[in-house]
């Protein structure tokens, strides 16, 4: 009963309970480590869930597969993809696959490979909404590059977040190459830029400044903070006030806040200090004193909202604060959080600051996301760069005299 060659198909069944709908759940044969069979159960989940048995047996299908992982590969069935996925979740996004949120203010400690909780999030949207919906029924050996592709020209989605739906589908691949129910990713040669479609809005030095004026507390000091530091909105939004080192000039950046979920920041160059002046540690202290919430343990900007337990949630503190002072500004750009630390990294290349320290300041891993992303040349020093080329060629002498009837 118990071969390494046979393949267990187990028992799933539903089963009513004395509060809440019934659940469904799936029974099956495992040795334990005496080598005696021991009869096991899980619950897949309630009948709202899975409201037939067809949908149940689809998320028992990726049990299976672990179940009977020491089973030849050619007797197990050629799954699909809507099983590989269900599998996916339960081997590389446990979070979701258990439905544990972390709770509010818990540190998510990143385990070595382990994506964050709002990775495991995002690949769900992208999974729940796109992958499984057009590709849910096909077998692995079906999905060819050619069809991948024609199926992203009818996405309505931007390019960089087709080519998200093109890297998720590529792991789902590579998890089942891991896990040796297929021998090639076929994803790998699907073409799907990702170039952006439109620039990212860059703020000039005027248009902060008439920003900083239109703006008022609690969200003036995030905004000013955010604008001269350049910090993810999450990172910024996650400082506590044991992170400011006031005698130092330092912010120390080791945490971020995404759907009020903290993790640490993931990569060293994420985590090291950054640099704060006089005048931004004064107005820190400032914004300290009138704070209710002062303890070193304390969120920064604190939301009052939930007694100071949990930060502000960037959407409502943007839609509340931000988005009304650009409007007294008189800034029509499309703007988000992420525009401060696209101008941040834009004005210090205008400055004419190195690569490496804006980098660092950034606190990117590499120089070519620094270069490509976060570094646009503003029109002043496009023109300027142009009109002292253009003074070098045309400079009066003999050589500029042949030149000018072609310039002409």
């Amino acid at each position: 009963m118990f071969g390494r060659t046979r393949y267990q198909e187990g028992s799933l069944t539903l089963e009513e309970r004395k509060r809440g709908p019934a659940v469904w759940v799936y029974r099956w044969w495992q040795k334990d480590t005496a080598g005696k069979p021991v009869r096991r159960k899980v619950q897949l989940g309630n009948l709202e869930e899975f409201p037939n048995e067809s949908r149940a047996q689809a998320a028992a299908d990726a049990l299976r597969l672990t179940i009977n992982e020491k089973t030849p590969r050619q007797q197990l069935k050629e799954i699909s993809i809507a099983t590989l996925v269900q599998h996916y979740r339960e081997h590389e996004m446990p979070d979701i696959f258990s439905k544990k949120r972390p709770s509010i203010g818990t540190v998510c400690e990143h385990e070595e490979g382990r994506k964050s909780y709002s990775t495991q999030e995002t690949y769900e949207g992208y999974l729940k909404k796109w992958v499984v919906p057009g590709w849910g029924s096909y077998r692995l050996g079906d999905v060819k590059a050619v069809q991948v592709e024609q199926w992203l020209k009818t996405v309505p989605l931007a390019r960089g977040s087709k080519a998200k739906i093109r890297n998720i589908m590529s792991a789902l691949y590579s998890h089942a190459i891991r896990w040796e129910w297929t021998d090639k990713n076929p994803i790998t040669q699907v073409r799907q830029s990702a170039k952006r479609s439109n620039i990212p809005t860059v703020l000039s030095v005027e248009e902060i400044q008439r920003l900083f004026s239109s703006i008022k507390e609690p969200c003036r000091t995030a905004v000013i903070l955010d604008a001269v530091s350049g910090l993810r909105v999450g990172e910024l939004l996650g400082l506590k006030w044991e992170d400011v080192n006031f005698e130092k000039l330092e912010l120390n950046v080791t945490r971020s806040v995404s759907r009020q979920v903290v993790t640490p920041c993931k990569t060293e160059v994420s985590r090291k200090a950054i640099p704060m002046n006089p005048e931004i540690a004064d107005m820190l202290w400032r914004w300290r004193l009138e704070t209710p919430y002062q303890k070193p343990e304390d969120w920064i900007f604190a939301s009052p909202h939930k007694a100071g337990v949990q930060p502000y949630w960037p959407g409502s503190l943007f839609r509340a604060h931000v988005k009304p002072a650009l409007l007294k500004a008189g800034i029509s750009a499309r703007v988000g959080w992420h525009t401060l630390r696209h101008s941040f990294g834009t004005l210090m290349k205008a400055n004419g600051e190195d690569l490496k320290t804006i980098q660092e300041l950034l606190r990117h891993a590499t120089f070519k996301v620094t270069a490509d992303t976060y570094t646009q040349a503003v029109t002043p020093v496009k023109r300027g760069a142009q009109a002292r080329v253009a003074k070098l060629i045309m400079a009066e002498g003999p050589e500029s005299k042949s030149l000018a009837p072609s310039i002409q």
